[in-house]
């Protein structure tokens, strides 16, 4: 991301009031300068990016950086390492120590769910939720695996019956058009994470329209 990327990215989010742009750390003031006046619009960042593998404490110093300079969500990665050894207790601890840096800010724990077995997910959510997140991620955007590596309808569906209802789901990887988003909606994400987001509302007005100007058939809905 270049300064009038960032620009860009953050007019956007005003106009098609998106809920939150998610930007490297180090924009964090600027974008939170440039939506002063889109009080719809959040400004989130991320720490221990994108393998997690930076230290419980490393990863709580960015985080705190981060709301200090205006951030009002955080998205952290988990240690995939310790997921993949089944360090769960390890897991859960790098997670607590964000969540308490982080205070009353939401955290959304990003899980990686390409490098983890079905029983992996069950398990790193598990703890994540129970440490302190407030969202379950599914994917960085950055993940190179065999199979899918973004999210899934599967893994959506996983997590949903994984988690307690107040526990939310951010969909994120792979999101391209409103297909897909409304899938992802419909097996259970909360939020959704996208760099085709203006594509993906502007494709929903058009449907919309198109609904709108079709002539009365007989009461059917659409």
């Amino acid at each position: 991301m270049t300064p009038d990327e960032l620009k860009k990215l953050c007019a956007e989010a005003a106009q098609f009031h998106f809920k939150t742009v998610c930007i490297p750390p180090t924009f964090v003031s600027q974008a939170v300068e440039l939506l002063k006046n889109a009080s719809d619009v959040s400004v989130i960042t991320i720490v221990g990016f994108p393998l997690g593998y930076s230290t419980t404490e490393s990863k709580a110093l960015e985080a705190r950086l981060a709301i200090a300079d205006g951030a009002q969500e955080i998205d952290m990665v988990i240690n995939i390492a310790f997921a993949k050894a089944h360090r769960w207790d390890d897991v859960e601890a790098d997670v607590r120590g964000v969540a308490q840096a982080c205070g009353t800010t939401p955290l959304k724990v990003i899980l990686e769910t390409a490098y983890l077995s079905d029983d992996e997910k069950v398990e790193a959510a598990k703890r994540a939720e129970r440490a302190g997140a407030a969202f379950i991620k599914t994917s960085t955007g950055f993940a190179t695996a065999s199979g899918p590596t973004g999210a899934t309808l599967a893994d959506l569906r996983l997590l949903r019956e994984t988690l307690k209802p107040t526990t939310k789901i951010k969909a994120s990887g792979g999101i391209r058009d409103y297909e897909t988003a409304m899938r992802m909606l419909e097996a259970g994400a909360d939020r959704l994470g996208t760099s085709s987001g203006v594509a993906i509302v502007q494709h929903q007005a058009v449907q919309h329209q198109a609904v709108q100007n079709r002539p009365n058939d007989g009461g059917k809905d659409y």
